[in-house]
């Protein structure tokens, strides 16, 4: 009897992409300038509740002051960034629907806003966990926490609403935390700890801070100038008007758009490539 060849083995599904972790605002409702409150301070000109238009919003889900945003007190919005949130809320967790068209949506759809702003966050920290060869040791976790982490971008309004994203936030920073370490590890020599330390203003000019742990420091308008940031953790670390002038930012660790949007530095300033120069820097 001949042998009969047997079918070829049915290949597995590719794994679905990733959501793009850059906001993407002609394809988002402008979610930003509604689901979230703001007070009035140096950062926004007036006081707004969560789930109040902006002043300054267009019907056309546009802002009306965007290229004036600085000019007009509203710095706080040319720092935040959503990481692709927005557009992921707007065109696949609501499906198109808007919430001026469809504002039965509303208030499900400002609820959701802020879960699915974490978790592309966290996609986002452990995207770049996955880029360090210095933490291949907990590679496999990484990609593990990934996976569950873009499963839950893709879940329904209901289940994001019901997430306990606090707790999964908890289990990832502790991949994050051992990331940090593996890779500061490979700086020589003895690495500050500043972990959320007070360095407000601190006066830091040409400091030496590679491998250092800045996690969660507090460095608003803090002389960084000409500073050695490299492969120093930043993760939560507060840049608000830090001087980052002729700073070396390459290959630190955990740092984000939404941080360099709210420093201070110039085209001497050196940045990961991953990231963009903003636009006020001089």
């Amino acid at each position: 009897m001949d042998d009969v060849p047997s079918s070829p083995a049915t290949p597995a599904p590719a794994p679905a992409p990733l959501p793009v972790l850059q906001a993407d605002c002609a394809n988002c409702f402008a979610l930003c300038c509604v689901a979230l409150p703001f007070a009035k301070s140096n950062d926004f000109a007036v006081n707004k509740p969560a789930g109040t238009p902006c002043g300054n919003l267009q019907q056309d889900f546009r802002c009306g002051i965007h290229t004036r945003l600085r000019d007009k007190g509203f710095q706080g919005c040319t720092v935040f960034d959503c990481f692709g949130a927005g557009q992921q809320v707007s065109q696949v967790t609501f499906g198109g629907r808007d919430w001026r068209t469809h504002p039965g949506t509303a208030s499900r759809m400002f609820e959701v806003f802020p879960v699915l702003r974490q978790l592309h966050e966290l996609l986002f920290y452990v995207s770049e966990a996955l880029t360090l060869p210095a933490a291949a040791p907990v590679h496999a976790d990484l990609r593990r926490a990934l996976t569950e982490t873009e499963e839950w971008t893709r879940a329904d309004a209901e289940a994001l609403v019901g997430l306990d994203v606090g707790a999964l936030r908890q289990r990832i920073n502790t991949l994050l935390l051992k990331t940090s370490e593996l890779v500061r590890a490979k700086v020589p020599g003895r690495k500050k700890n500043h972990r959320g330390a007070d360095l407000m203003g601190a006066r830091l000019s040409g400091a030496d801070l590679r491998g250092a742990n800045l996690r969660g420091a507090y460095l608003i308008a803090a002389d960084l100038t000409r500073a050695d940031l490299r492969t120093a953790d930043l993760i939560g670390a507060d840049l608000r008007d830090t001087d980052l002038r002729g700073a070396d930012l390459r290959e630190a660790v955990f740092l984000t758009q939404p941080q360099l949007n709210a420093a201070q530095g110039d085209p001497t300033t050196r940045i990961p490539p991953s990231l963009t120069r903003p636009t006020h820097w001089t």
